[in-house]
């Protein structure tokens, strides 16, 4: 079993090597150092990942292996103090509409409706399209995430799901090229997580731009991703191993979870956090 998987896994180098000659996105020997009172401390060391335009990652690994951190450098809200993170051949250097995140805590403006909330971000992002243009673009979005009824609530008047629910269309309406999910399904109840799982599956496959998610769910990343990218534990985290997911799409949860190999891809997995990376008490 553990030699039959390992047929699904590649190096982080592998990765970048693979496919360096027409990268999408390209993150290139990234390291992360903090300064403290105690002398530089080391999140991230050494990452290479290339990632494949219209490509589903996941990412996992535990608390402090620098996964946000990571990712925010894509999202252009921090630098790699080594290294390069380039998308499209060229530098991120700031924040920009072609890279949207999504939080696990929403994200949304309390005293705006759905609408509103939606609205802002066109109006920032395009500001020479007509009100009606956006105000369309806004509603499209809402339909598309199935909140066409509550355009006209608030926040504080909708459920947990609903809210992400939001976020996800605010986040597809810039149409960015690369979405950026932060643990988004981390706070939701077990079944409302996996219809949000299934809606951004259904969203993706018709939209496909280029998703990094970050999860702590090993089902949820064997479900939605094409690659699960592994971390080691912090500090000077790395990637360890990348496992590639072989189902084919669109898929169907109840198929895949009755294939003998998504069980040996899951139990690799654990493995990987829980023995060979298992976190320190």
């Amino acid at each position: 079993m553990h030699n039959r998987t390992l047929t699904y896994t590649e190096t982080s180098r592998e990765s970048t090597t693979r496919s360096r000659s027409n990268p999408f996105l390209l993150i290139e020997e990234v390291s992360k150092i903090y300064p403290t009172p105690k002398g530089p401390f080391t999140v991230l060391q050494g990452v290479n990942l290339t990632v494949h335009e219209g490509e589903f990652i996941c990412v996992i690994g535990h608390s402090g292996c620098g996964k946000s951190t990571l990712l925010n450098m894509v999202a252009g809200f921090t630098k790699p103090t080594h290294g390069n993170v380039l998308l499209g051949s060229k530098p991120i250097t700031q924040p920009g509409p072609d890279r949207m995140m999504v939080f696990q805590n929403y994200a949304l403006l309390p005293w705006l409706t759905t609408f509103e909330n939606i609205y802002l971000a066109l109006n920032a992002v395009f500001p020479n399209k007509t009100r009606a243009e956006k105000s369309a673009i806004a509603r499209d979005h809402l339909a598309l995430v199935g909140l066409t009824e509550a355009a006209d609530k608030k926040p504080t008047q909708i459920s947990g799901g609903m809210k992400q629910r939001v976020a996800i269309a605010r986040a597809l309406a810039i149409r960015p090229q690369v979405l950026i999910l932060d643990e988004p399904f981390g706070a939701l109840d077990a079944i409302t997580k996996e219809e949000l799982q299934e809606e951004l599956l259904k969203i993706w496959n018709e939209r496909r731009c280029t998703v990094l998610m970050i999860t702590h769910d090993i089902d949820e990343a064997l479900f939605l991703a094409d690659r699960l990218v592994m971390m080691t534990n912090g500090p000077a985290a790395k990637i360890g191993e990348i496992l590639n997911i072989p189902f084919s799409r669109p898929r169907d949860r109840a198929r895949i979870m009755e294939d003998p190999e998504y069980y040996k891809l899951r139990n690799h997995a654990l493995d990987f956090l829980f023995h060979r990376f298992a976190h320190d008490e």
